[in-house]
């Protein structure tokens, strides 16, 4: 699991890069091999892209950028995935790009459902995830293919938080975001994002 590595240390020197991490392709996962094949689910949305972070290294804060470019079969150029510098790289998964819902952050901020004592907020970098998007539902894109501005991104499987981020915020963020933590994502077409950038689902993998 990619989600939540730890913050200590985020002004420590940057560790050497590893050799290129080892994706497991979207829809060879087995989440995204089987959604893909299983009709249904959400269409016809129109979202929109509002927050992209990256971090260099596991121990990192998230940093806001204004654009970045996707690499297929790697990453956003800059984030620890890409270089292979995450926590989890020496582990082959579907982690090119993550994506979580404002809404999501938007429940937690006013305690809905009320799995907590009260609200909690919850910035878009405290998350962790790449990139923080509007109008998508995300838990309908699993083995779905679907465009990000110019970027084609296929839903490889959902991502879930863990106990660490937790102990890290020192908030109860747990149960909350359990099954809306976000997507695991492949890059099937790379290019460049921008905050403001469109997200539309597309048709299923050209023959």
């Amino acid at each position: 699991m990619r989600d939540d590595e730890t913050r200590a240390g985020a002004y420590a020197e940057a560790p050497s890069p590893r050799p290129a991490p080892k994706m497991v392709e979207a829809f060879d996962h087995a989440a995204g091999s089987l959604a893909r094949h299983v009709p249904g689910g959400a269409t016809g949305f129109r979202g929109v892209l509002l927050h992209i972070h990256v971090a260099p290294a596991a121990s990192y804060e998230m940093e806001e950028l204004a654009e970045a470019e996707c690499v297929a079969g790697r990453g956003i150029v800059g984030d620890r995935y890409h270089v292979g510098t995450g926590t989890y790289s020496p582990k082959p998964d579907t982690r090119e790009v993550t994506l979580i819902e404002q809404e999501a952050l938007d429940a937690l901020s006013r305690n809905d459902p009320p799995l907590q004592r009260g609200p909690i907020a919850l910035a878009p970098g405290d998350h962790r995830r790449n990139l923080t998007v509007r109008g998508v539902p995300l838990n309908h894109l699993v083995g779905r293919r679907f465009r990000v501005g110019e970027v084609i991104l296929r839903g490889g499987r959902l991502n879930f938080p863990c106990k660490y981020l937790e102990e890290l915020l020192g908030l109860p963020v747990y149960l909350p975001l359990y099954n809306r933590s976000g997507l695991n994502c492949g890059i099937e077409r790379g290019g460049v994002i921008r905050p403001g950038d469109g997200i539309e689902l597309l048709n299923d993998v050209p023959a």
